[in-house]
């Protein structure tokens, strides 16, 4: 199926001054003072691949097993052969209401063992068997090995028919063989097709951060699924714009932005205020991915993915009962210095690289802005989607951000050329290809 008529057929209403794959620094927007890698994206760190498989079928009413179908899935490669080559990791709760699976072993171990895979709340189960069959697929025949890969989820009922079931085998397969360095495909795309950020249209976000070098010149980078937030409490550069942005279905803000009808400060009720689902706005989730070449150890790991969370709140996000706020932290550093397995011949000792405790901060700063830049492009990268029932989440507008910021408007949008060539990269097809 074709990947850009599959997508935007009933998907992206003409107007709607959202999407079109810009980035916040094509807007403008610096986030934070420290400069980005060259794609601005996790794959910045070196051995780091991103693959998608979208999914996406159907208009109308929800009929459970047929759609419409707004889903899909996103694996991140973590690098070459991390089954047989652990890293070291370490993940961070900030609200457990979510599921991130093989984190037991991943604790114990310190390690990350297995690519991760990305998709919704109910899809989790067959993208980690996937995940185990492929690498099984990679294996002598008789060769002992066990595999509890990591898989995270954030639910995208709102806008895709969650309960169908859509994602299968062949769509982890895909979206591995997908996976690539370079730009990454950002906003309603593999996993973060049907997501919801802060009341916008939400999904896949990426951005990464460099260190000076008298700072060792490290690389971290970031990605999110952001399906999380109020839209009330969405704040950028310091400005409260998601009570202030008009969309269509919204009423007009009350002078000064001060609040719509429903008394919760933000602009309206039928655009932003979610009548289409029974579950309080806040109740999404949010995955964020941390990767580094800074040699951590996996305690160090746990540090640095709990400062992510002060980027998800400095635009607003506050874990929430009902989210599940999920990160995982893995560095590249001593990739091929753990040994993995459980052979016989394995050393009893050896030796890996380790940061200095004391020189961590300008780490923590990195995955502060990476975080917060990552939640935002996923935004700023999404349009106007269509999903289930007619339900509708509009793409952040760029025009209206960039009016609350003080900031002069796009100058354009990107070359053709450019957005073939990322759309090239993505697979996207039909629930039943």
């Amino acid at each position: 199926m074709d990947s850009s008529s599959d997508f935007s057929s009933g998907s992206k209403p003409a107007g709607t001054g959202a999407g079109g794959g810009r980035k916040a620094r094509d807007l403008g927007l610096a986030v934070g003072s420290l400069p980005s890698g060259p794609s601005n994206a996790i794959t910045d760190v070196a051995g780091v691949r991103v693959g998608h498989c979208t999914l996406v079928s159907g208009d109308g009413a929800l009929v459970r097993g047929s759609g419409p179908v707004r889903t899909g899935v996103t694996v991140v490669v973590p690098g070459p052969e991390p089954w047989r080559r652990p890293l070291f990791a370490a993940p961070h709760r900030l609200n457990g209401n979510g599921e991130m699976t093989g984190l037991e072993w991943v604790r114990e171990s310190g390690t990350l063992t297995s690519y991760i895979g990305l998709t919704n709340t109910h899809s989790v189960g067959v993208v980690r068997d996937a995940l185990v069959a492929h690498e099984a697929s990679r294996r002598e025949p008789g060769e002992d090995f066990f595999a509890l890969p990591v898989v995270a989820e954030t639910w995208d009922g709102i806008l895709n028919d969650i309960n169908g079931f859509h994602v299968r085998a062949e769509h982890v397969e895909a979206a591995i063989a997908a996976a690539h360095d370079g730009p990454v495909e950002e906003g309603s795309v593999g996993s973060g097709t049907g997501m919801i950020a802060h009341g916008f249209k939400g999904g896949i976000g990426t951005a990464s951060r460099v260190l000076p070098a008298s700072d060792g010149g490290y690389t971290v980078g970031v990605l999110v699924q952001a399906n999380h937030g109020r839209r009330d409490r969405l704040t950028v550069e310091g400005v409260p714009v998601g009570r202030r942005i008009v969309v269509p279905g919204d009423e007009e803000p009350e002078a000064g932005g001060a609040g719509g009808a429903d008394g919760s400060g933000s602009a309206g009720s039928a655009g932003s205020r979610a009548r289409d689902t029974a579950l309080p706005e806040g109740s999404g989730s949010i995955i964020v991915i941390v990767a580094t070449d800074a040699p951590l150890l996996p305690h160090q790991c746990e540090r640095v993915a709990r400062r992510a969370e002060l980027g998800i709140g400095r635009l607003g996000g506050a874990g929430e009962n009902g989210s599940g706020d999920l990160v995982l932290c893995f560095s590249t550093a001593n990739g091929g210095r753990i040994p993995a397995g459980f052979s016989a011949d394995t050393p009893p000792e050896h030796s890996v690289l380790a940061f200095s405790n004391d020189r961590i901060d300008p780490l923590f700063y990195a995955v502060i802005e990476a975080t917060e830049e990552a939640i935002l492009n996923a935004m700023l990268a999404s349009d106007t989607l269509v999903g289930r029932d007619g339900n509708v989440r509009h793409g952040l507008p760029h025009d209206q951000l960039l009016e609350l910021l003080g900031l002069p408007g796009p100058s354009g949008p990107p070359t053709a050329a450019s957005l073939t060539e990322i759309s090239a990269r993505s697979k996207t097809v039909g629930p039943n290809s």
